[in-house]
């Protein structure tokens, strides 16, 4: 199999699964039970706590969660928000969220982007008014890749007396987060060669959240749940390995994704080609079907969309919102390449997209 889903999910890297292992077998301790092997177990805890903390940065505690999924579902919901503006490329965690905030009675808008994916400043600081009580916005999209200007836009956040939620899931530990503007940031493992089913939420010193789990409090006394110390162990080693290959990984993936772009001639990229992170290629082809391509390239694990909502049926809402229209959107594959993606199997994927692609609209004309 040619993996190219790396928006989905990354390959866990070899060092990570070393520091997991001895948590299988004989360091199985609760790490909130007071004897020997539960002091061990919650010291495990918190060496990952640190490790991941020392990779964001300091002046903020973090929560470890089930995922981002949960992280920012507590954000927005815990903030105590009455009035809050995201914008129309979130991932559905945040949009199906403020949806169902809207129907309790929350003030929710929600803010388009332009066809680069980017949203407009001025159009941000004229619907961020008096008494928005938080923004939320993506770092890196996970659909098409592009960054937004998450430092201006918390900028006029703050301005006007709102809080900052930022999904940097797509971006931690591939770009540079301005933490001293976030407020609160969702982070997932399993996207940063980590294991699955491990996230967390960074809150800023001085933010109060009302817990979205009640329980035993395992989380300094918000956030309910046993934690897997073998989890949280994968997930502090796998930051320290991001902060370690940061800058060899984004070298990497540019000169994937300039490879790419050379090999695709007639494929149109999806959003902006300058502030992105190029380890995300969403592409398209007029005139391709998508299902049919993938039918025919089973060996190669690529995506039409959002892993979310892959099933949906429905055309993605992301491209949607950068101005396509149901066929354009029905003709774009998403490309996604990161620190195991070889150029060898990237080239021979690249030459069978391509000739199967070729082939059908050949047969198609």
């Amino acid at each position: 199999m040619l993996y190219l889903d790396y928006q989905a999910t990354t390959p866990l890297a070899p060092e990570v699964r070393a520091v997991m292992l001895p948590y299988l077998d004989e360091r199985f301790g609760n790490p909130h039970s007071p004897h020997r092997m539960g002091r061990e177990a919650a010291a495990a805890v918190e060496v990952a706590r640190e490790q991941v903390v020392d990779k964001l940065g300091p002046g903020g505690r973090l929560y470890f969660t089930s995922g981002a999924t949960e992280a920012a579902n507590w954000a927005l919901k815990g903030s105590g928000a009455r009035r809050i503006v995201t914008l129309a490329t979130e991932h559905a965690c945040v949009l199906d969220m403020v949806e169902w905030l809207a129907g309790q009675g929350h003030e929710v808008e929600i803010l388009p982007v332009g066809s680069d994916g980017l949203v407009d400043l001025n159009l941000v600081e004229a619907r961020v008014t008096d008494g928005t009580g938080l923004v939320a916005a993506m770092l890196v999209n996970n659909e098409i890749g592009v960054i937004q200007p998450v430092a201006e836009i918390a900028r006029i956040a703050h301005a006007k007396g709102a809080l900052f939620f930022c999904d940097a899931v797509q971006g931690f530990g591939r770009v540079p987060l301005p933490l001293e503007s976030c407020d609160m940031v969702a982070l997932s493992a399993h996207k940063i060669h980590g294991p699955k089913g491990i996230g967390a939420l960074w809150v800023k010193d001085g933010v109060r959240l009302e817990p979205f789990m009640h329980g035993g409090g395992q989380e300094g006394g918000v956030r309910s749940g046993t934690l897997s110390p073998m989890l949280c162990a994968g997930f502090g080693a796998a930051a320290r390995l991001a902060a370690q290959r940061m800058q060899d990984d984004a070298d990497h993936v540019w000169s994937l994704f300039a490879r790419a772009h050379n090999c695709l001639g007639g494929w149109v990229v999806n959003g902006a080609l300058d502030h992105r992170w190029f380890g995300n290629m969403n592409i398209r082809r007029e005139g391709l079907d998508v299902a049919r391509l993938m039918s025919e390239l089973r060996d190669i694990a690529f995506s039409a969309g959002s892993a979310c909502a892959s099933g949906s049926g429905r055309p993605s809402h992301v491209l949607r919102a950068i101005g396509l229209g149901d066929a354009e959107a029905r003709s774009s594959i998403r490309l996604g390449f990161g620190r195991y993606t070889s150029e060898e199997s990237l080239r021979i994927a690249l030459g069978l997209i391509r000739d199967a692609a070729e082939r059908q609209l050949r047969f198609a004309a």
